[in-house]
């Protein structure tokens, strides 16, 4: 379920240690940025935030020098303001940050046999005639991305399409991200409960409390070459399928349960 190569393992340190390991986070003013660094920090595992933005090179190679990490964790992008619907535009800027921005890093990562983690969209799949809802048939991580339907989807699938011949990179996608706080604004159940009407379907849902602990477990462990990596690119999203109305139902039991 996961990727990379075993032969990339960060700054080509053999047998190394989870002591040894220093980690370079992008992303520290968003969401998952933020909670990147406060797990690593709880861990006490080294790490630093980038300053770089993603589209300057020379920029991204002075945070390199400077860190000289054993990993880079990237949960930076252009996703849009007050939404998606920002993208369409502002095109120029979405290519160069969420293309030009993660060939960048990738690029820069791999000649310097570093290993990058990049949390990515799952936002690049729907329901089609060869995916139909209600059928049970799933998308495999070797499947193309079949929705384009906003230009913040095509750039990321774009990307991912190219970011798999980097045998270093570990991509994982993000669905509607769940966590506990069900004040905080960019939670997908805060968001959903605030609608005067709700499209019901199936969707995965990324539940960010599983998946950010498991995913830097998994890079100290390539660090410490425990985890061995087939070559070439998957992808895996720490997620749940559930419907809409479900999601809203779990929020009354909540409030419920607090209020007893």
């Amino acid at each position: 379920m996961v990727s990379g190569n075993a032969n990339g393992v960060a700054n080509g340190t053999a047998n190394g240690s989870a002591k040894d390991q220093v980690f370079l986070v992008f992303g520290k003013s968003g969401w998952i940025g933020g909670l990147i660094g406060q797990l690593l920090k709880e861990r006490g595992l080294k790490f630093e935030y980038a300053n770089a933005r993603l589209e300057d090179r020379s920029e991204v190679i002075a945070d390199l020098e400077r860190v000289k990490p054993t990993h880079v964790l990237n949960a930076a992008g252009l996703t849009g303001r007050p939404n998606v619907d920002w993208c369409e535009d502002h095109k120029l800027e979405v290519i160069r940050v969420n293309v030009l921005g993660m060939l960048n890093l990738a690029d820069l990562c791999e000649q310097r046999k570093i290993h990058l983690t990049t949390y990515a969209t799952g936002c690049i799949f729907h329901y089609d005639k060869d995916f139909p809802q209600g059928s049970g048939k799933g998308f495999k991580e070797e499947d193309t991305p079949n929705f384009a339907g906003s230009y913040y989807s095509k750039t990321k699938a774009m990307v991912e399409d190219l970011l798999k011949e980097y045998p270093n990179v570990l991509i994982l996608r993000v669905r509607m991200p769940i966590v506990a706080d069900l004040t905080y604004p960019r939670n997908f159940i805060t968001k959903i409960i605030k609608y005067d009407k709700v499209v019901d379907i199936p969707n995965s849902m990324t539940v960010l409390p599983e998946l950010l602990p498991y995913s830097i477990e998994m890079v100290s462990l390539i660090h410490q070459q425990l985890l061995h990596l087939s070559v070439g690119l998957q992808t895996v999203a720490a997620a749940v399928c559930i419907l809409h109305r479900c999601s809203m139902f779990i929020v009354c039991v909540c409030c419920r349960l607090r209020e007893a």
